[in-house]
């Protein structure tokens, strides 16, 4: 007789455009994944003013038994085994350390707090509890990513000399674009930084390693803003008449260097018109390079200098391949069938639902997110201080 799967009963904390996305990923993991135990959308749970308006909806789109507007009471219950945090960035603290004495297994987005602080008391907590952490970082599981860690990791580009990433977005270039909640740094910690940046430095400490010493600018193109009025689906909001100030950053970059001795070149804006949404990466190593590009996101693009000089260039992987061949996608479709945005959260929840019924680590743990934290603010420090900073 086959043992019965437990069900693990998620609550979700935060109905925003992140609320969709894992939402979306929570249902679909248990259809296309070998999970562990089966998924249960128990509660999903709002800010005070959304009972009304866009909790219900929610609930009734993303598949949830019920919403609350009260979360510390979601937290508390027995009936949650696992919380998933998605709300703004100055509540995650507080969230996921009363989760984690609850003794709930957690998974929140990024960046993990608002300051390395309140990072390592959240690291701390989960330790103390013994129970799963993982921060949402959802590029590692892009199978073309995934790819090049073994590559890496293989010795196919034998040492890295350098590590060169952009994250280009631009949905606040309109100066009528109203002062949302990520443009507030008492709310979001910091602007393109925190946001988009934490994601290529994640990338960077996956695939290169840890960081020694960042040395950043910081640039804020529009300093003053509408004030938010009616809040819209994903990341838009309507404008109000009066004015507010902009606190935080909308363009970051920085060059550094890894411990390992590898160069580095980060840059994170959005101010990059054209650009919804990219990341490219390029890493150069002694026997190859790896270029890779989120617009293209199913291919991985491999320079092999060990072959013969008249056939030399860069060999396009189509990273589509099933069974173990290539990181991820067999689970989907047949070969060349390609894969998208939201298949990366599919990927994330499936391997956190299976470490959770393992008690075992899961990679990125709430440690990587204390440590992307810390090169976050040495960049931030460096763009003050206009000198090299020490991660």
């Amino acid at each position: 007789m086959s043992e019965t799967k437990r069900t693990l009963r998620v609550a979700l904390i935060g109905c925003g455009f992140m609320g969709k996305a894992h939402s979306n990923a929570w249902r679909q993991a248990m259809h296309f994944f070998p999970l562990k135990a089966d998924v249960e959308l128990n509660t999903i749970c709002g800010c005070k003013g959304e009972e009304k308006t866009i909790l219900p909806t929610a609930v009734a789109k993303w598949g949830f038994n019920k919403g609350s507007i009260n979360w510390r009471e979601v937290v508390a219950s027995p009936d949650i085994d696992i919380v998933d945090i998605v709300a703004p960035n100055h509540v995650h603290a507080e969230i996921a350390i009363a989760a984690a004495k609850a003794g709930k297994n957690v998974i929140c987005e990024k960046p993990l707090a608002l300051t390395s602080k309140q990072c390592g008391e959240m690291y701390a907590a989960v330790k103390k509890a013994k129970v799963v952490h993982m921060v949402s970082h959802n590029y590692r599981r892009i199978p073309a990513v995934a790819m090049a860690k073994r590559l890496i990791e293989d010795g196919s580009i034998g040492t890295i000399y350098h590590y060169r990433a952009r994250y280009a977005q631009d949905w606040i270039t309109d100066p009528d674009f109203p002062l949302v909640w990520r443009l507030r740094k008492e709310v979001s910690g910091s602007g393109a930084h925190g946001d988009i940046n934490a994601h290529i430095i994640d990338l960077a400490r996956y695939l290169v390693g840890e960081f020694s010493e960042v040395c950043g600018l910081m640039h804020t193109f529009i300093k003053r803003r509408p004030l938010l009025g009616e809040r819209k689906e994903g990341l838009g909001a309507k404008a109000a008449k009066k004015m507010g100030t902009v606190t935080v950053d909308d363009a970051a970059l920085f060059i550094g260097r890894f411990q390992n001795g590898a160069l580095a070149s980060l840059e994170g804006t959005r101010f990059a018109l054209g650009r919804k949404n990219q990341i490219t990466l390029e890493i150069n190593g002694s026997k190859g390079s790896l270029a890779f590009d989120l617009e293209d996101m199913n291919r991985l693009h491999f320079f092999d200098n060990t072959n013969a000089p008249d056939r030399q260039g860069f060999r396009d992987i189509l990273v589509t391949q099933p069974g173990d061949i290539h990181p991820f996608v067999g689970k989907w479709w047949p070969p060349g069938h390609i894969i998208g945005y939201e298949h990366t959260f599919v990927h994330t929840v499936a391997d956190f639902v299976n470490a959770c019924v393992d008690g075992r680590p899961v990679q990125p743990t709430f440690e990587d997110g204390w440590r992307n934290q810390r090169v976050l603010e040495a960049v931030e420090a460096s763009a003050k201080k206009r000198r090299w900073v020490k991660v």
